[in-house]
């Protein structure tokens, strides 16, 4: 059992440089108390996403940390071209000493795409063609690819990832034919769906996985939920119910000003989110309970909290975040292992 962290940068009332220096020291936190990784969104134009260039900040994250993973949670590939990203991801993961992941994606928000020119019909078409032909440059001295949006003769690759053949590759599943694909491929993935939902994806993943690898260690399956640790439990409900509004107003920022539908809503309310089973906010206990409940369901083996979100300040995260990983990780941890522990925590 191994625990991560999927972050936003929403953006908050500090100053830009308060909100990165923060940030880093929250990271660093992570990096201090044993975190696996650390998975960054990428957004555009909006208050949801102050890394909208992911490698940028990552480079400073590789430089504050010493053991933690990371990467993008994902790379929005009809935004990019594919040859400066596999020179960024050699650099990255050459400067982390191999710590870095990879996860890409056609983009969430079809309004982020438009906003930088492109076409969000073709979105699907350009991610396929790009995951082939950035693998296959992490891969060759020489990179040869000729597709329907992207045709290269002979350019060569002077930089290569330090992890061989590349960095392990990360997928968001969202339904259990995209958990099947992932499977095929023997990616890691995380759903940040509600447990009904997330059960269906994660059972097609361990069907499609397991028959063809008798023997090998099951990829990564996490579970991706708001998480917020206090004293007791209405120390935990006051942050929450405070910090979480603010967040969903930068989530639902752009749908709102442009008057557009958006793919994967959030009810607006903490209380709400709770009752969908994609959040908590509680004592260790009261989280512990919860976690080891949803994990049973669900099958995850691999938890993913959003920690720092919203108004927080820098002293509620990393009270929260010290209170999950002093009391809340270790005996997740150590159920994972003792099937009775697991069932005595889930009651």
């Amino acid at each position: 059992m191994e625990f991560g962290v999927f972050d936003h940068l929403d953006r908050n009332g500090r100053s830009l440089p308060d909100y990165y220096e923060d940030r880093l020291k929250i990271i660093e936190a992570y990096d201090r108390l044993g975190f696996y990784a650390y998975h960054l969104a990428e957004h555009h134009s909006t208050p949801l996403g102050m890394a909208p260039s992911p490698n940028v900040f990552l480079a400073a994250v590789a430089q504050r940390s010493q053991r933690l993973r990371f990467g993008p949670m994902v790379f929005v590939l009809p935004l990019y071209h594919p040859i400066r990203l596999i020179e960024e991801i050699c650099m990255l993961d050459q400067l982390s000493g191999g710590r870095l992941d990879l996860s890409f994606g056609r983009g969430a928000s079809p309004l982020e795409i438009e906003y930088y020119g492109a076409d969000p019909a073709v979105a699907e078409e350009i991610y396929n063609e790009a995951v082939e032909l950035i693998l296959k440059g992490l891969t060759h001295k020489a990179l040869d690819f000729h597709g329907k949006h992207f045709s290269f003769d002979d350019v060569p690759m002077e930089l290569e990832p330090l992890q061989k053949p590349y960095p392990p590759i990360w997928y968001g599943v969202h339904a259990p034919d995209s958990a099947e694909r992932a499977a095929k491929r023997n990616l890691h993935v995380i759903s940040l769906d509600a447990p009904t939902d997330t059960r269906l994806a994660i059972e097609r993943y361990r069907a499609t996985w397991r028959p063809s690898r008798p023997g090998a260690v099951m990829p990564k399956l996490g579970l991706g939920r708001f998480i917020v640790v206090a004293a007791d439990d209405a120390q935990a409900l006051r942050l929450a119910r405070r910090a979480y509004p603010v967040w969903h107003r930068a989530f639902t920022h752009l749908f709102r000003l442009r008057g557009r539908g958006q793919r994967h809503p959030r009810p607006p309310e903490w209380d709400a989110l709770v009752a969908g089973g994609q959040g908590i906010a509680g004592s260790p206990a009261t989280v512990r309970k919860f976690l080891a409940s949803q994990l049973a369901e669900t099958g995850c083996n691999y938890v993913v909290g959003q920690f720092a979100f919203g108004d927080m300040t820098l002293d509620e995260a990393l009270n929260s975040i010290g209170l999950f990983a002093g009391e809340v990780m270790p005996a997740l941890r150590a159920a994972s292992v003792d099937s009775s522990d697991a069932l005595t925590l889930a009651r």
